[in-house]
């Protein structure tokens, strides 16, 4: 369980590493643009990439 869970964890790493990578500029660009959002828009962003997730898991694991 704990080297899936490490693996998980790496692949999040590996994933939000990509854009500031390839694009710093724009990166740099969507920070201020996440920094001036309201709390609200940014908890709905937050429940809605947590909700893509869950279901993403619920289907690898059907498939599984």
């Amino acid at each position: 369980m704990w080297n899936e869970i490490l693996v998980a964890v790496a692949l999040v790493l590996i994933l939000e590493g990509i854009i500031p990578f390839l694009s710093p500029d724009k990166f740099r660009q969507a920070m201020v643009r996440f920094i001036q959002m309201p709390d609200q828009v940014l908890r709905m962003i937050g429940l809605a990439s947590m909700t893509v997730g869950m279901v993403f898991l619920y289907i690898l694991r059907i498939l599984n």
